[in-house]
């Protein structure tokens, strides 16, 4: 059949399959009975979680420090109150060097004073002038990391910043430099090399459409956590820096005073962690984790006290809930864990592997309370495609009739419930469902070495993500509680699942699949017939490997299993699934290293390039590689890649599952990536 012909019948499936979604769609309240619904709409707070996020917020988060301590107390506390069982606050040093699996131990580090004031000229003499900052008003002023200094300079605009132009023909030794660059990228050249005395920058937050819109932004800035070289560094908003610029450029001479009393000190990551047991004597062995990160600069209300601070809503929630009989006790343990940002989630689960053994499902929230004026669009994220899973899919299900009820009722529509809370905002939560998203602690449960499948709640894009800006005010309260009980019906249902349910999960699964089937057919139609090929069986094959991620669960009815196969054949037929037929000659099959468990990119520290060299590792093809899709980027290829990895797969195999997730990238690429893996001893060649 020629590709033109395929792609007439491809858009003919699709407008079938989705008259039979629409058609399936009968079911009002998803998974639970009504009642749960009833229940958790009355009980959970989104005043409770935002009065409990304005405390945290008044905290300057930052891992190991004494502020996080605080947060960690004020969370234990809470979970007392609330009458949760297992509460437990622990250490895991964080002292510069210890390996994690991928993770190398950021030291604590803690900032106790830190001013930056422009002096003025009076009569010739320099005297004390404005102050432009302040660390005890607002940390987020200096730069995570600074080391203690204390110097009066003269202030150089070095631009960028990152390359030898930018400093021809200065005098840069002893100055104060400013910089549109983050920190970190500049210390070799402006520090090491040139001497600069300090750092002044300006650098601007990840780009949304209103980038540079406000310019009163202060971006939290971060230098390098095992940097050779000690340096400091004040943020400024961008107002301030073109004050300077124009000022400077005129011939105006700028001098500064910085003092800091700051420093990187050996200390720990800090934990907390509750459960609300499981009732099944078995199975209360398995766990589901409500997870998050707790850390941040101050106020970080968005990110991430809101996401910390509704996990500890949908605990007491859940657990007055079921102490009341009002929601049965699940069969399994619902676990809560409040922990520093992804480098936690590593150490965690390599330094405590119990956790990662019992754990089974993972309902991660990072930022889920942006309001109207921070521009948040919600999202409701699945695992990757390396780990097919319903889990993933009970989320979207879930979102799904969130995002109806919520624009029934804002509409004037028809509908059972309003989810808002007195406090909150009436609008529709319009959640975009589906898609994997790196960027939390998801990336690290649903990593090929722990294999934890997640639903991911986030707001992307916020305006005022990093900044001095993300503020309580800027909070919802009906927001978090929509994310709540998304959340909580979602590991509610996960921890609950036996038999009895199993139907209902494989009727979700089947919209779930058609709703699919229409994005892959959308995607055939950009590539040639090779790749569209390898779109519908990688499809097909994941589709039924999500089916099968059941058993992990539960037993599955003869009955169900027969439905399951009549559909997926069915599907085949329809889609002209062609299988590859035997080994393809000269393909590699890789397994993993047991030994090395987490990301090869952690958290401020990049365990590739500190084994393979960064000059090799700048040179990987795959690292620099943008996906068709437009929404993958070259950390999700590195990441889909290593995943891929199991021992089984060859690496054109690999290939061809990654450029169907991501976008078609070459062969030798991939192939090029996984070589450095092996060098290193990541992976290693199954013999």
């Amino acid at each position: 059949m020629c590709q033109r012909h395929f792609r007439v019948r491809n858009s003919l499936i699709l407008l079938l399959l989705l008259a039979a979604l629409t058609h399936s769609h009968a079911q009002k309240t998803p998974l639970l009975d009504p009642s749960y619904y009833s229940a958790l709409d009355a009980e959970l707070s989104g005043e409770e979680a935002k009065r409990n996020l304005e405390f945290v917020t008044r905290l300057h988060r930052i891992r190991g420090s004494v502020d996080f301590r605080k947060a960690t107390d004020f969370i234990a506390a809470r979970l007392a109150e609330y009458k949760l069982e297992g509460i437990e606050q622990f250490q895991i040093p964080a002292d510069g060097h210890t390996l994690y699996g991928t993770q190398k131990a950021r030291m604590a580090w803690d900032a106790q004073f830190a001013e930056l004031w422009e002096l003025q000229n009076k009569g010739g003499t320099w005297q004390e002038g404005t102050k432009l900052a302040d660390e005890e008003s607002m940390p987020i002023v200096l730069a995570e990391d600074s080391e203690s200094g204390e110097v009066t300079a003269d202030l150089l605009d070095v631009g960028a910043g990152t390359s030898e132009k930018d400093y021809a023909g200065k005098e840069v030794r002893g100055k104060l430099i400013l910089t549109s660059s983050g920190p970190d990228g500049v210390v070799a050249l402006a520090v090491e090399k040139y001497g600069a005395a300090g750092i002044i920058s300006y650098t601007q937050n990840q780009k949304t459409a209103w980038s540079k819109e406000d310019d009163n932004l202060i971006r939290w800035g971060h230098l390098g956590s095992f940097s050779k070289t000690k340096t400091f560094c004040f943020m400024i908003s961008l107002k301030q820096a073109r004050n300077f610029s124009q000022r400077l450029a005129q011939g105006e001479e700028i001098r500064l005073h910085a003092k800091v009393v700051a420093g990187q000190h050996p200390g720990s990551y800090d934990f907390v962690t509750a459960v609300i047991a499981g009732s099944d004597p078995k199975l209360k062995e398995e766990e589901i984790a409500f997870t998050c990160h707790l850390d941040h600069q101050r106020p970080g209300a968005n990110d991430n006290a809101s996401g910390s601070l509704t996990i500890l809503e949908v605990a007491r929630t859940l657990n007055k809930l079921i102490q009341e009989g009002k929601m049965t006790r699940p069969a399994r343990t619902l676990r809560f864990i409040w922990s520093p940002e992804i480098e936690g989630s590593i150490a965690l689960l390599n330094q405590r592997p119990a956790f990662a053994s019992r754990i089974k499902a993972d309902i991660h929230m990072d930022m889920v309370g942006g309001g109207p004026v921070t521009k948040s669009v919600f999202h409701v994220s699945r695992s990757p495609r390396s780990l097919p899973s319903f889990v993933s899919d009970v989320g979207e299900v879930i979102g799904r009739f969130m995002n109806e009820e919520t624009y029934a009722f804002a509409s004037g529509y028809p509908h059972q419930f309003d989810f808002v809370s007195v406090e909150g905002g009436k609008e529709p939560l319009l959640a975009v469902l589906g898609n994997f998203h790196t960027g939390s602690d998801n990336y690290v449960y649903g990593e090929g070495s722990f294999r934890i499948p997640a639903v991911y709640m986030h707001d992307w894009p916020d305006r005022y993500i990093h900044t001095n800006f993300d503020q309580a005010g800027n909070i919802d309260p009906t927001k978090l509680k929509r994310a709540g009980i998304i959340g909580a019906a979602s590991g509610y249902f996960i921890a609950s699942l036996n038999a009895s349910s199993v139907p209902s999960v494989w009727e979700a699964l089947k919209e779930q699949a058609l709703r699919r089937a229409g994005e892959m057919i959308e995607r055939s139609q950009l590539v040639d017939a090779t790749e569209a090929s390898i779109l519908r069986s990688t499809y097909w094959n994941y589709e039924r490997n999500v089916f099968q991620s059941i058993r992990l669960f539960s037993t599955v009815s003869d009955d169900v299993a027969a439905a399951a196969k009549g559909f997926y054949d069915q599907l085949a037929k329809t889609l002209q699934i062609v299988q590859p037929q035997g080994a393809v000659h000269g393909a590699v099959v890789y397994s993993r290293n047991a030994d090395i468990k987490g990301p090869v990119v952690a958290f401020g520290y990049d365990y590739l390039e500190d084994h393979f060299g960064k000059e090799k590792t700048k040179a990987l093809k795959l690292l620099s590689h943008q996906g068709l899709w437009g929404w993958d980027y070259a950390s999700d290829y590195a990441y889909e890649t290593l995943n891929f990895v199991d021992g089984h797969r060859s690496t054109v195999e690999i290939r061809n599952e990654v450029s169907a997730e991501l976008g078609p990238i070459s062969q030798d690429d991939i192939d090029q990536y996984l070589e450095a893996l092996a060098q290193i001893d990541i992976i290693q060649v199954k013999k």
